[in-house]
């Protein structure tokens, strides 16, 4: 009867219940379609197995996700049967539109540690089928889920996820939100990440200094550092300080635009605020206004990295030295190296490799100016 089932058609035909008792691997051997051959002519004996194209045939075609995943299972205890990634497609929306949630998770582990490479598609289903089952909580753990697979979220996915979330009463804790933020600054998507720092504080979640500081980051990196300027004003009326993190990542973008004197104005408010400067945003500082034939400036920068007992790296003083030679003659680098040498500079100071070498290498700038 089975086997007559099987050759009766081309197209697949939906497995009625009744024959759930029927199923067994054999129900799963490719027969040929041809005509019953005569009597006396041999029948060909079936295949060891169907194709896991035929094996995803028989999935699609059941209405009953259970019996659909049985027919699965049977054909994964078959020696050497492989699933295509299409039948766990497949059977999991199948699974996951009937809430099935349990087995959906069984599938993916499955997928992940037979290492099948998994699609975005899959996801952006995922996320819909648990917001329309009211299970936010659900499709944010998808989102996760797509990371450990490797698997990049697209806008899209954001987009889901959020307005599900939202529609259904469900609103993000602050980690979503800084999951949420992240990807979109990763994405270079900074009006959407704006946009969404804006809309926590209208859905009762005041941003934090996190959400602050990585739209911060996300518009320094992209050369937005105005943008970014932006931000942080925005933060003390919104009962948000910014913090040393906020001040150190501003001041290095605006100092990798080319906006020297913008960031030694927040530099200084900075170091109002009790904040001490990274010595790399000092050297930016420092580097951007030698650059621009700014030495003034240059030098009340060092000066105050030295006031904060900040001891400048090497690589600073190879930027300043031969400049201030230049402007201020030996004179005035005599009294820079007197308040150099007052600094304590100790043995374990990691950004310090100059040491006691120091005295010389200033002496000798001197020299080569002089001659």
């Amino acid at each position: 009867m089975l086997q007559c089932f099987l050759r009766s058609s081309k197209t697949v035909t939906t497995v009625p219940r009744s024959l759930t008792s029927l199923i067994n691997p054999s129900f799963l051997l490719f027969y040929s379609s041809s005509p019953n051959p005569p009597p006396n002519q041999r029948q060909p004996s079936p295949s060891p197995i169907a194709s896991p194209t035929r094996v995803l045939k028989l999935i699609s075609a059941q209405s009953d996700p259970l019996l659909a995943k049985e027919i699965f299972d049977i054909a994964t205890t078959q020696p050497g049967f492989r699933h295509s990634y299409s039948s766990f497609l497949v059977l999991i929306l199948k699974l996951g539109r009937s809430k099935h949630f349990s087995l959906v998770d069984d599938l993916l582990v499955r997928l992940k540690s037979d290492q099948y490479r998994v699609t975005p598609t899959l996801f952006s289903y995922l996320i819909k089928i648990y917001a329309e089952a009211d299970l936010p909580e659900k499709a944010l753990s998808v989102f996760y889920k797509m990371l450990e697979f490797n698997v990049k979220p697209l806008p899209r996915h954001l987009n889901h996820l959020l307005e599900d979330m939202l529609n259904k009463g469900f609103e993000p804790d602050s980690l979503s939100y800084t999951t949420l933020l992240n990807s979109w600054c990763r994405k270079k998507k900074l009006r959407e990440a704006y946009k969404l720092l804006c809309r926590m504080k209208v859905k009762g979640c005041n941003p934090d200094i996190v959400h602050y500081n990585t739209v911060i980051l996300g518009f320094c990196r992209e050369g937005r550092a105005m943008d970014a300027v932006k931000v942080l004003e925005d933060m003390p009326s919104n009962g948000c300080l910014p913090n040393l993190v906020s001040y150190r990542t501003l001041v290095g973008g605006l100092c990798d635009q080319g906006m020297f004197d913008e960031a030694k104005k927040y530099m200084e408010e900075m170091l109002s605020k009790g904040f001490s400067p990274h010595f790399s945003v000092s050297h930016a500082l420092i580097k951007g206004f030698c650059s621009v034939g700014k030495i003034d400036a240059a030098t009340e920068v060092l000066g105050e990295m030295l006031e904060l007992r900040e001891v400048p790296h090497t690589d600073t003083w190879g930027t300043i030295v031969p400049t201030i030679c230049e402007d201020y003659e030996t004179e005035k680098m005599e009294e820079i190296l007197e308040e150099v040498m007052k600094v304590e500079i100790k043995r374990d100071t990691r950004i310090v490799e100059a040491g006691i070498g120091l005295e010389n290498y200033l002496i000798s700038k001197i020299r080569n100016r002089s001659k």
